[in-house]
């Protein structure tokens, strides 16, 4: 009997322990794996469109809420802010009544 070689014993050992786990189960064509990571591609440009468009938004509300809290503490409305205690406008007045 001759003795083989301590690497060659491992290499028949890997092929028995490859051969026994069977083919991988989800071996696809290239083709269709290259159309799948297209697919991912595509996904992931239409995110970062996504991802900008809600960005600018932000952007935008951002800009306009500056604006409202601008106007809203001009002093031309400090008068309603100001009144510690009592409602500047009662909407349930008459018209014609004047505040003090």
């Amino acid at each position: 009997m001759t003795c083989l070689p301590t690497s060659s014993v491992g290499l028949i050992l890997l092929l028995i322990g490859y051969a026994a786990a069977g083919p991988e189960p989800d071996v696809r064509p290239r083709a269709v794996r290259s159309s799948a990571c297209q697919e991912h591609v595509n996904l992931h440009n239409r995110l970062d469109v996504v991802e900008k468009k809600v960005e600018d938004t932000v952007g935008k509300l951002e800009a306009e809420l500056a604006a409202l809290l601008d106007a809203v503490e001009a002093p031309k409305w400090r008068p309603m802010l100001d009144n510690t205690g009592k409602t500047a406008v009662d909407i349930l007045e008459d018209p014609g009544t004047v505040l003090n």
